[in-house]
């Protein structure tokens, strides 16, 4: 079985309150903050892993990201995965949700036969949750979102998917596409094992000429989304405090409210 994980590479969340807003070029400064593999991408990996000790088959990461996100590929390596791709253009860059998922698409057409491509359902730094839709709507595959469990069955997969408080079991036909949730499993980590074999595995680099995409389907000028400003809003909230008795108080904050027109 062909399997597909999509990570991607984020501001360790521990750090996120040192993330900074460039007002000029509408960009999120990252920079000198530690950059981790997306939290639920862990657990789609995991389920993939899971699916290949099951099914056998062979694990294929891909990431779309600076250079630098190679060492999250690597790790994912050393966790277990059998092959990685790093997808990285200058001309990949100021891609929303719609431009990343064509060009993860493009590069997973270029990695066919796949049976399943799995996703974390969304990031911790967009939270979208857009682009596992997106993915499988271009690459034409049925697809579900909170993925709670996974079983393989032949050529389909059968599915628990959360909903509110509780679950639905879904069978899907392969190829299919599916979005982990936390609920999933609990992510490995590498070992000694792992780290040593991962130098020995194979690691593709594509770039846009590999991908056969023009610069206008891909980063920013593919996009359909700009950001035009970033606002800063304050609370607003007015403030009074009534003392004495508990009868009385209420009272009080009740004609307070009233002559405030807040009831």
């Amino acid at each position: 079985m062909e399997l597909v994980v999509c990570l991607k590479q984020v501001p360790d969340p521990e750090h996120f309150s040192r993330i900074s807003y460039d007002p000029v070029t509408r960009n999120i400064n990252r920079e000198g903050i530690p950059a981790v593999i997306n939290p639920l991408d862990r657990h789609a990996l995991e389920a993939a892993l899971q699916i290949r000790e099951a099914a056998s088959g062979r694990v294929t990461v891909i990431s779309m990201g600076p250079p630098q996100a190679q060492r999250a590929l690597e790790e994912a390596l050393a966790t277990g995965a059998d092959r990685a791709v790093l997808l990285s253009d200058r001309a990949f860059s100021g891609a929303d949700t719609l431009a990343t998922a064509r060009t993860l698409a493009a590069a997973i057409r270029k990695l066919a036969p796949y049976d399943i491509v799995l996703c974390g359902n969304d990031t911790v730094d967009g939270g979208t949750a857009q682009v596992a839709p997106q993915l499988a709507e271009m690459l034409g595959l049925p697809h579900t979102s909170q993925v709670r469990a996974v079983e393989p069955d032949w050529d389909a997969v059968r599915v628990e998917r959360s909903i509110d408080n509780s679950y639905v079991k879904l069978l899907l036909r392969l190829p299919c596409l599916l979005a982990v949730g936390r609920e999933a499993n609990r992510p490995r980590l590498p070992n000694v094992a792992g780290i040593m074999a991962a130098a020995g595995k194979e690691f593709l680099n594509w770039d846009l000429a590999d991908l056969g995409l023009s610069p206008q389907e891909v980063g920013t000028p593919g996009s359909a989304i700009r950001v035009v400003d970033v606002l800063t809003l304050g609370s607003g909230r007015h403030q009074e405090v009534f003392t004495g008795a508990p009868e009385e108080t209420v009272k009080a904050a009740v004609r307070r409210l009233v002559e405030l027109e807040a009831l």
